[in-house]
């Protein structure tokens, strides 16, 4: 059984992405995993990194109680749409406001390198579009999987990180959308 944190990146309470997550949660809860499904748009936080890393202020107490919980998780499952081939602002100002130095990485002084400070996690990516998977792939090099894989979890030692592509969504029958509610709940079932 693992501890699961599952981060909902989409800023709407009746998208596809909620249903994603919530089959996730269900599903692996069911399996007799410990789940916490942090949906974004409940939380109060100031998507705007003011200073930078130059300056922290204190963090508001919904990013406190979610990087206690990114701490708790062995596996962390992040569930977004890809909005011009990147991440929703709600989910990149929570990654800069909760994945801060001396939290999830740690720069080495005199040096180009850091310390990955959430070492022994795993993740998934599962992420919805509205261009067809190949053409995101092979045509747009997957952006936004470079993005959060790589750029943001693997920076802090996340991995292995693996990925689910769901697309074209926008036009997509109800059947398309059940299919995949219905491959991620054997996801959340294998906690994976």
């Amino acid at each position: 059984m693992k501890r699961i944190l599952i981060i909902n990146g989409h800023p709407q309470k009746d998208s596809f992405c909620n249903s994603l997550s919530t089959a996730y949660e269900k599903s692996a809860k069911k399996s007799g995993n410990e789940v916490v499904l942090l949906n974004l748009y409940e939380l109060d936080f100031d998507l705007n990194l003011q200073f930078g890393y130059s300056k922290q202020k204190a963090n508001a107490p919904d990013i406190q109680f979610a990087q206690e919980k990114i701490k708790w998780a062995q596996h962390i499952v992040i569930v977004h749409p890809v909005w011009w081939g990147s991440v929703p602002a709600l989910l990149k100002g929570f990654f800069d406001t909760a994945l801060l130095p001396g939290f999830a990485f740690k720069y080495r002084e005199n040096s180009v390198f850091w310390d990955k400070l959430l070492i022994g996690r795993s993740a998934r990516i599962i992420y919805t579009t509205d261009t067809p998977i190949w053409i995101y792939r092979y045509f747009f090099n997957s952006p936004s999987v470079n993005q959060v894989k790589k750029r943001t979890l693997g920076f802090c030692g996340i991995d292995p990180v693996k990925v689910t592509a769901i697309g074209p969504v926008r036009k997509s029958k109800m059947d398309f959308r059940v299919k995949w509610i219905e491959k991620v709940e054997q996801l959340g079932k294998n906690a994976a």
